[in-house]
């Protein structure tokens, strides 16, 4: 069995006491908190190992490359990438959809192809897009359940569809996207296909050559690694033939005053100093995850998200959003007469730390005609102790506004 309590004693957070109570952590898909192998591996880097990668001579700079250039490889290995080429290191989720959006060749009366649940990151840059270009936003609705029906997804591609851009996991309402059905309509309709994988990527093993996508984005604090470091993976053949992102060094192979040549990707749009400690804390978190039985995980959090949502289905006053039949350990729920910012507040009371608010995707918000929701997200080191937590906290909240 999974044993998620001696899993947390990995995290050191989870030991401090909030507010002189045991901390309950079901914030995680806003932020999952880092084990102590990745913090160990960032402070040992920074002791022991720090100096520029990239052109130094002397053995510092030589160690560091090694480590950085490693932890490419390690990202390409961990989703089974064909090459760490196309492995290029981001600031997270957001600058990698954005790297998309800069680059991509646009054109007027292109249709971008996005879904009614994505969260703004997926929304906005697009808009931008648009507005420079001319290109048009096509949107696949949702139903009720939070669902992206396939045949309305399939309905508004059209041969003017050049990108779609697709939640793997919604952040808010927890459904898992069809997302292989999805780049077969696409690429049959001759789209290129994007997914935004940030929050699947901390639940169950990513594979971008079966899921036969052509982008694949997801950030490191989303699944135990450090903030401020993500990735974009692309097809080589596809990355080769996009223009730089941002210009500086180490993205250039000659430069003049007449003319420069850039480099080669994953380089060409990694211009400057990167995140150097970023990358080698991101390839530590995964090779955290990769000691652990990712199966039993899933297996772990869907039980997690059964067993809280029969619990609260229970409760009169809350309803719960997003009922997709297929869907990640994620609970968007309203109390009847309440809040959700006074859900979190008097919860935080408990030292229960969850999520209130839009969850920046209000379109979804729309749909329901509610402002806001209170929403808990599960991870690997919660337990059936964090969820009865949960549910007594929020009959705490229910007795007092009675």
């Amino acid at each position: 069995m999974f044993n998620a309590s001696a899993i947390k004693k990995d995290f050191p957070q989870l030991s401090v006491k909030m507010r002189g109570k045991d901390l309950v952590f079901l914030d995680n898909g806003a932020s999952t908190q880092k084990p102590a192998f990745v913090i160990e591996s960032e402070r040992s880097f920074y002791e022991k190992s720090y100096a520029n990668v990239h052109r130094g001579v002397y053995e510092l700079s030589e160690k560091a490359t090694l480590m950085y250039e490693g932890a490419r490889k390690v990202a390409a290995q961990f989703i089974n990438a064909k090459s760490e080429r196309e492995i290029i290191f981001t600031r997270g989720t957001t600058e990698s959809i954005n790297l998309v959006a800069s680059t991509f060749p646009f054109q007027k009366d292109d249709e971008i192809l996005i879904t009614a649940i994505e969260h703004h990151s997926n929304i906005v840059p697009w808009q931008m897009v648009c507005e420079k270009t001319g290109a048009k936003l096509v949107v696949a609705p949702m139903n009720d359940a939070g669902e992206i029906p396939l045949d309305s997804f399939k309905a508004k591609l059209s041969p003017r569809t050049k990108l779609v851009s697709i939640v793997h996991v919604s952040n808010v309402l927890g459904t898992i996207n069809p997302v292989v059905e999805m780049t077969k309509l696409s690429h049959a309709a001759g789209a290129k296909v994007l997914i935004d994988g940030a929050q699947a990527i901390p639940h169950f093993e990513i594979d971008v050559q079966a899921l036969g996508c052509d982008f694949y984005a997801f950030s490191g604090h989303k699944m135990y690694g450090p903030t401020g470091i993500g990735i974009l993976w692309g097809r080589e053949e596809i990355l080769k033939e996009l223009p730089p992102y941002q210009g500086g060094g180490d993205m250039i192979k000659t430069v003049s005053f007449e003319k420069t040549v850039y480099n080669d990707p994953p380089y060409r749009f990694e211009a400057g100093t990167p995140h150097i400690a970023g990358a080698i804390g991101l390839a530590a978190a995964m090779d955290y995850l990769k000691k652990l039985d990712r199966k039993a995980i899933v297996k772990h959090e869907e039980e997690l998200l059964q067993y809280a949502t029969q619990t609260l289905e229970k409760i009169k006053e809350v309803k719960i959003y997003g009922t997709a039949s297929h869907k990640a350990s994620v609970i968007s729920f309203v109390i009847q007469g309440v809040h959700p910012h006074d859900i979190g507040t008097i919860l935080d009371m408990e030292g229960i730390a969850i999520r209130a608010g839009h969850h920046c995707a209000q379109p979804v918000m729309d749909y329901y005609k509610i402002p806001a929701t209170a929403r808990a997200s599960f991870a690997l080191y919660n337990t059936q102790e964090d969820v009865d937590s949960l549910i007594a906290g929020i009959k705490k909240v229910i007795k007092m506004f009675a």
